[in-house]
């Protein structure tokens, strides 16, 4: 159970975000209020040009708020530099999306490795907690298959496992399960939320699939540009 004094690691503050299309304005959102606690798993729930994948953007900091604010662990970042803004998603922010997105050349375990080098940790470090996530996630077994050897589920377990490699602050999933079918889904839930439970990671899951969004902690969705709970 989240306890209601833990500390906020996300919180958007009256955020806009609207894009031109030709001589109209879009507004996506429309001063979007929200926060996400340590160990909390919420579920992002909202019709396809609602504005989910938009809000993960803003958060996730690769764009910025048109007005508004987003803090990290309390800390302001939409005035911060492109190169400012890398250095806090590299840190403090992991990515999964439906599709994922794993290189092919290089076997599960190379994937997980890979933002850890990039990050400056020594290659066998890397390889050591690499092996840690493929075997928490149950997939230790096929850390030397490429993605083309591993089933949808396993493919994305590991893009899990490679998201939250560095140990950040928050997972930002964009319908991970959404090219799978209902039992591989489930299973790829529980593991990520077993993972979350564990760690103390913030999880904010966009999904279509209400059965797994009744799961998580509690759920939000997207009307006219502001985030409600439901």
């Amino acid at each position: 159970m989240v306890l209601d004094t833990a500390p906020y690691v996300l919180q958007l503050q009256q955020v806009e975000r609207h894009y031109n299309q030709g001589d109209t304005e879009l507004a996506i959102l429309r001063g979007a209020d929200f926060s996400l606690k340590r160990g909390e798993i919420v579920a992002l729930v909202a019709p396809s040009g609602a504005g989910k994948s938009t809000l993960l953007h803003v958060a996730g900091l690769l764009e910025k708020p048109d007005a508004g604010e987003v803090l990290l662990a309390g800390d302001p970042c939409s005035n911060l530099t492109d190169e400012q803004r890398t250095d806090r998603r590299r840190s403090d922010i992991g990515f999964v999306y439906q599709f994922h997105h794993l290189l092919p050349e290089f076997t599960a375990l190379e994937n997980i490795m890979m933002p850890q080098l990039i990050g400056g940790l020594p290659e066998k470090e890397a390889s050591e907690r690499a092996a840690q996530l493929l075997d928490y996630m149950r997939i230790g077994h096929r850390a030397g298959h490429r993605p083309s050897e591993l089933s949808g589920g396993e493919q994305q377990r590991v893009a899990i496992a490679r998201a939250v490699a560095n140990a950040p602050l928050i997972l930002l999933a964009d319908e991970p399960t959404g090219n799978l079918d209902p039992e591989t889904a489930g299973y790829v839930f529980e593991a990520l939320e077993a993972l979350v439970r564990q760690s103390g990671l913030a999880a904010l899951i966009a999904t279509h699939n209400h059965e797994l969004a009744g799961l998580m902690d509690r759920r939000v969705t997207l009307s006219e540009g502001l985030v409600v709970d439901f």
